[in-house]
């Protein structure tokens, strides 16, 4: 007679640590398989489908729109619809009302008829939210160009802004970035009201089945004193003042065509590069102009076709996905001289951003110094970017890296906001004003610090041996005061308080903070409590506007990653961090990677997000390796320990 010994948890994590070991070295095959010859990484960035319905809708309005286009957009636009007709802003999510008008809109334009039965379900979808009166400004704002709705039901935002001094509210530059660069060409469009009609009618997207009287928007907070300003300007736009208004648009043009970069983009993201174009159209310059030529032309390389069709990028993010590469392949093992490293820090080493940019009029005397999130956004460096970039070239050997490093982490230093925290591209982007005005009833339209980018630029810095400096102190003490009551952090860039923990404990850990205080370990508890019951964790986008979903949704193997990144940090070994892995290693597909179609990126918080192809793979790598190499951040990164972590501040 036999007896079977139980298997002790020594045991059981020694079995985990092999398979995670097996799972790490597929995974790291993988990703150095998918580096180009260049040396840079890029996943698709996935978005909805309001990218390709405008895209149908700017070449409608130009005269170029080709019947192969219409047919490849359209049925990728399909292939997204929900059985009930509807179209959602991210997987899984519930139906969006905008997203679904501008889809339908787009099926039209292709052919589709109003009484096919997708059509009729979108329709009565549509009806039923309240109908195009009840969509956002920007959809309406598209509608009115093709005369389904009147300009004068429309906010007004008059170019004449350009002339306003910086320091004068709702001047161009208390805009984020994305916003300034979509408001002013939306201005011009807005003041010059072009109409032209779409060849059929959308009577059926009115909630009556009729066209009732248009009626404005109201939003939340609109107080009694904007809709004064908003009755002012309309009254303004009736009869400018023509010699101002002249002005003010041949000033939007040019600052306009100075933003334009060498690929044809602005900013590399959809937004501001339609609306730029159409700015410029009105404003006379033909399409056969070298500014609107070389824009046309560079949508094409944000074209994605396949079997399902024919899909538009709303930005591309090689500089970020090749950073996450590099520190995802640092933390599984690859020597910092490996040629394939070395190849990556050439590529972005070249990608560096030596000019000044927009963030140069908050920060005049700031040399520049950073890193963009595109191919081409020398207009717009980030801090985010320039973090990542900066612990990545740090962990590799190259003989131009660190003057780099060194012109990066000062550019960083200038960057702080006056409370000591950062935000994306500008410093002291804090002006809530903007965020009153009916225009913005979309997106996040001002940069204020954020605990993910504040948290990479800590992680940065004290890699470099800052950690005992007043910046990098006054930082610590942001993200301190930045931790919600339940222990996680909010996550601006990323699906949600699982991103925001994920990067602001690792960012703590190496600043100094010890992993026995109480603010980590209310964050470890924070994560142990939402680990779902599979091993795994997820949190649903709806988390930005509905709380019960914070911590909560399904399983991905980003957001898993993220989790285990900081229960690594913070030197957790135990079952929460053996059931994480033991998720990872069972879902790895067999080619190395995994599976992962919610999204997990944030555009703004509760209106746009991203699928970014790249996170399925490189957050996994960097959490395996972190596990199988018995390591947080630090000692897995050569040298970091020789700079001197101590605890800042006493905490």
């Amino acid at each position: 007679m036999t007896t079977t010994e139980p298997v002790t948890e020594p045991a059981l994590e020694t079995t985990t640590i092999r398979t995670a070991a097996q799972a790490l070295d597929a995974a790291r095959e993988h990703l150095l398989g998918l580096q180009s010859p260049e040396g840079w990484w890029k996943g698709e960035l996935q978005t909805n489908v309001t990218m390709d319905a405008e895209d149908l809708l700017l070449r409608e309005f130009l005269g170029i729109r080709t019947g192969e286009d219409t047919a490849e957009a359209a049925r990728w636009i399909r292939s997204q619809q929900a059985p009930d007709g509807t179209w959602a802003n991210f997987h899984d999510g519930p139906p969006d009302l905008s997203t679904t008008t501008e889809a339908y809109v787009a099926l039209r334009l292709a052919g589709d008829l109003p009484d096919a039965g997708h059509m009729v379900r979108a329709a009565a979808y549509i009806r039923g939210e309240g109908g195009i009166p009840a969509t956002r400004v920007f959809t309406r704002f598209w509608l009115a160009m093709f005369g389904r709705w009147p300009w004068d039901e429309l906010p007004v935002l008059p170019p004449e802004m350009m002339f306003l001094p910086r320091w004068f509210p709702l001047n161009v530059y208390d805009w984020a970035c994305w916003a300034r660069q979509t408001i002013v060409p939306l201005t011009v469009v807005g003041a010059l009201r072009p109409v032209r009609p779409l060849p059929f009618a959308l009577d059926e997207l009115y909630p009556d089945h009729g066209v009732p009287r248009p009626r404005g928007r109201r939003l939340p907070g609109w107080g009694e004193a904007f809709e004064a300003l908003d009755r002012a300007l309309h009254v303004y736009e009736r009869r400018p003042l023509k010699a101002v208004r002249r002005a003010a648009l041949r000033r939007a043009a040019e600052w306009i065509i100075a933003r334009q970069e060498r690929d044809g983009s602005w900013g590399g993201i959809q937004p501001p590069w339609v609306y730029s174009l159409l700015a410029l159209h009105l404003l006379g310059y033909g399409l056969d102009h070298p500014v609107v030529r070389r824009g046309l032309d560079g949508l094409e390389g944000f074209t994605i076709r396949d079997e399902r069709g024919r899909r538009l990028e709303a930005c591309q993010s090689p500089v970020w996905d090749t950073a996450l590469a590099m520190n995802a392949l640092a933390d599984a093992g690859l020597p910092a001289g490996h040629p394939a490293l070395e190849r990556a820090a050439e590529w972005v080493i070249g990608e560096e951003v030596r000019g000044p940019g927009d963030w140069s009029v908050g920060r005049p005397g700031l040399p520049p110094g950073g890193w963009a999130f595109e191919f081409d956004n020398d207009c717009y460096p980030d801090t985010d970017d320039t973090a990542e970039v900066v612990i990545a070239l740090d962990r590799v050997r190259h003989p131009r890296a660190e003057p780099a490093i060194e012109r990066g982490v000062r550019w960083l230093a200038g960057m702080v906001s006056r409370d000591g925290g950062f935000g994306a591209f500008d410093a002291d982007n804090t002006r809530a004003l903007c965020r009153r005005l009916p225009f913005c009833d979309f997106g996040e339209v001002i940069d204020p610090p954020s605990a993910d980018v504040t948290a990479h630029v800590v992680e940065a810095m004290a890699r470099r041996g800052m950690a005992d400096s007043l910046l990098v102190k006054r930082a610590v003490v942001w993200l301190l005061k930045a931790q919600e009551p339940d222990g996680s952090w909010f996550g601006r860039w990323g699906a949600n308080h699982v991103y925001g923990t994920g990067a602001v404990v690792p960012a703590l850990i190496e600043a100094g903070v010890r992993p026995e205080k109480p603010v980590i370990r209310d964050a470890v508890g924070w994560l142990e409590r939402h680990q779902r019951d599979d091993g795994g964790w997820g949190e649903d986008l709806r988390s930005y506007r509905d709380r019960s979903w914070v911590g909560h949704g399904a399983s991905t193997p980003s957001q898993t990653a993220w989790a285990l990144l900081a229960l690594l940090a913070a030197g957790e070994r135990g079952p929460s961090v053996e059931r994480g892995i033991r998720w990872l290693v069972d879902r790895q597909r067999p080619d190395g990677t995994w599976d992962e179609d919610h999204f997990t990126g944030t555009g703004f918080p509760g209106d746009f997000y991203i699928n970014y192809h790249l996170y399925r793979l490189v957050f996994p790598l960097s959490a395996l390796g972190r596990y199988v190499n018995g390591a947080g951040p630090s000692p897995a990164r050569p040298g970091a320990a020789d700079r001197g972590h101590r605890d800042p501040e006493g905490i």
